[in-house]
């Protein structure tokens, strides 16, 4: 994940196939890390897809094994060395602006995950109307584990996902495959990747052929290429009563003494690598995460996308932690692997430290600029149609 965040590049493909519309991740290299030139070119095409008449489906898919590690932390840990910590704001400004246009977007969307997503990558997939898994998938948000929360919106759809199962993924970090984001809702398809590139040619032929393309109709076609999966005994979804017990408490701390409790009576790989990630990972991420899913239920994706701006604002400003570079440093730069968190244990994380947070940033403070979305016409609609 090398490399300038603004730098220019054909990094993301446009292709244009008759009624169709393709956006290609195109940096296998770096993993398909999003910088933002990547971001804004991704956005300006939706738009004018979105209100041009010829244009009937988008397919979002990457080159390479991984579709997006998400934002390129790399450059922005860079960036910050050397420029105000606003100048990587405005990156996540333009990120959340995408996130929110691709939450609330007018025509069918189909997301081919083909291997890795996370954080970033999830924003950019996660509203798709027909998200497309495989073989290769892995979901995860482990932004936690490298000083910050998961956003990006997660705050909206890891709330909606079944029971307390989003808290448990967010806390954790932990990795779902295909076939359990197939049951927790996340993917709608499962298709084997020998099969895709005649599922892309399918879908061409159906927008070709039709001046109106029915979600019903799209819906047949992948249908024809998907198979069932099942999802493995050992897999923590099928424990989702006791996922519930655990991850419903009222903080950080009693969700890990649940955990802990739990571990003497119930010897299971997933309780102790649930207790390890929460362990390892950083206090105020944890708490400000918890804060923003259990808010998010009751928000919609602008609500949550705001909220999470403000909070991501504070973390690059470091206004009560420095847990954002700390991480960067100990993750990608020197790679030693061992973030020396401050504040080092949930309980000396006060609840005014996370207040502080979410308190409102003004203009005036440097360069820094709010996170302004247009509400869109028909959103709750869309957004339910969705998720």
């Amino acid at each position: 994940m090398a490399g300038s965040m603004f730098s220019q590049s054909d990094e993301v493909i446009f292709q244009d196939i008759l009624g169709a519309r393709k956006v290609i991740l195109n940096a296998p290299k770096k993993l398909n890390a999003l910088g933002y030139e990547m971001i804004r070119k991704i956005f300006e095409n939706l738009k004018s897809y979105e209100i041009d008449p010829t244009v009937k489906i988008v397919v979002l898919k990457a080159y390479g094994k991984v579709f997006s590690v998400g934002g390129d932390l790399v450059a922005a840990w860079k960036i910050i060395r050397l420029a105000h910590w606003s100048v990587v704001a405005t990156y996540y400004r333009k990120v959340f602006t995408l996130d929110y246009l691709l939450a609330t977007y007018k025509k069918p969307m189909v997301a081919i995950i083909d291997g890795v997503v996370m954080g970033g990558g999830v924003g950019i997939s996660v509203h798709s109307t027909f998200r497309i898994v495989t073989e290769n998938t892995i979901f995860a948000m482990p932004e936690a584990s490298i000083g910050l929360f998961p956003d990006v919106g997660a705050s909206y759809f890891l709330s909606r996902l079944p029971g307390f199962f989003g808290e448990y993924m967010g806390l954790t970090g932990t990795r779902l495959d295909a076939a359990e984001m197939l049951v927790v809702r996340l993917g709608t398809h499962f298709v084997p990747s020998e099969k895709l590139q005649s599922l892309e040619k399918a879908l061409e032929k159906l927008v070709a052929s039709s001046d109106a393309t029915c979600l019903a109709t799209m819906s047949t076609i992948i249908n024809k290429f998907a198979i069932e999966v099942k999802v493995k005994p050992t897999s923590p979804i099928s424990r989702l009563e006791l996922i519930n017990k655990c991850f419903s408490g009222d903080s950080c701390e009693e969700i890990l003494f649940s955990l802990e409790r739990l571990a003497m009576e119930v010897k299971e790989k997933w309780i102790h690598n649930a207790i390890t990630s929460m362990k390892s990972t950083s206090p105020i991420g944890l708490k400000i995460f918890l804060r923003t899913i259990r808010e998010g239920r009751s928000k919609n994706i602008k609500q949550c996308l705001e909220t999470e701006y403000i909070a991501i604002s504070h973390f690059l400003r470091g206004t009560v932690s420095n847990d954002f570079y700390e991480g960067s440093r100990a993750m990608f730069i020197d790679k030693d692997k061992k973030p020396r968190w401050e504040p080092s244990k949930l309980e000396e994380v006060s609840d005014e430290m996370v207040t502080k947070c979410f308190s409102r940033l003004f203009n005036k403070d440097d360069d820094w600029l709010p996170l302004q979305l247009m509400p869109r016409s028909d959103e709750i609609d869309v957004i339910t149609s969705k998720l």
